[in-house]
This record gives structure tokens, sequence and C-alpha cells, in this order.
């Protein structure tokens, strides 16, 4: 998984991306079924995002066989990374506490989440 430059993936490429590194590696069909538990999609529409994520080397395609298996070419944390440092930027002008101000004013966090939270914020202080 060794990309350089930086990837944007759409929203519909980051439900594909999710079900590929929660399986490791899935046929089109695989993905379409698990897209299909939460939002009505085509399976034409999932192949084609496939296809597409493929040439942006989003993911890798092993095509040995006749039906084609899929993996992530990016990892989650680096992707999750990227994503939030851009909208760090964008919407809190780069600020993080900004940001964990609003993420943690718009809903309650459970006592362990403040407990790895506070984990977090000690381990920084040290």
């Amino acid at each position: 998984m060794n990309t350089t430059k930086i990837l944007k993936p759409t929203d519909s490429e980051l439900e594909i991306l999710q079900v590929l590194w929660e399986k490791g590696d899935a046929t089109v069909r695989e993905v379409h079924e698990k897209l299909s538990e939460t939002k009505d999609c085509g399976y034409t529409t999932t192949l084609k995002l496939m296809q597409i994520m493929f040439e942006k080397r989003l993911v890798l395609r092993d095509d040995s066989n006749r039906t084609h298996i899929y993996q992530a070419n990016v990892s989650k944390e680096k992707t999750q990374q990227q994503l939030l440092d851009k909208m760090v930027n964008a919407l809190f002008s780069g600020s993080h506490s900004q940001l964990v101000m609003q993420a943690l004013g718009s809903r309650t966090p459970s006592r362990e989440e403040l407990d790895e939270i506070q984990h977090l914020l000690d381990s920084y202080k040290k």
C-alpha cells in the first residue's frame, strides 16, 4: 500500500474502501452486496466505480482469474489523516482545538471515550 501523492477519494469511493479495509480483498459482487445492505446502488455502478478506483490507484486488482479480486491500495489510517487534515484546514482554519470542541459539543461522549481522550492528552503533555 504505497502511494506518494495525496489521493482524494469521493464519498462513494470511501464507502467501497471501507468494505475493502474490512474484508481485505473482495470481488465486485462482494463489495456490491455489502453496499446494498445500507444503500440502493446498482451492480454496474459499483463495477464502474471500482474500475475508476483502479485507474486512480486507490485499489489494486488481481485479474489472473476470471473473477477480479480487488484490495485497497491506500491505508485506512493514511486516508483518515489526509481527509482530517483537509477538513481541519478548510473548516477550522487549522485549529485542532476548534475541531475537538465542535466534536465534543455535538454529542456527549461515553466515559470510555473520555478516558481514551484523556490518556491521549496526557501522552502529549509528557
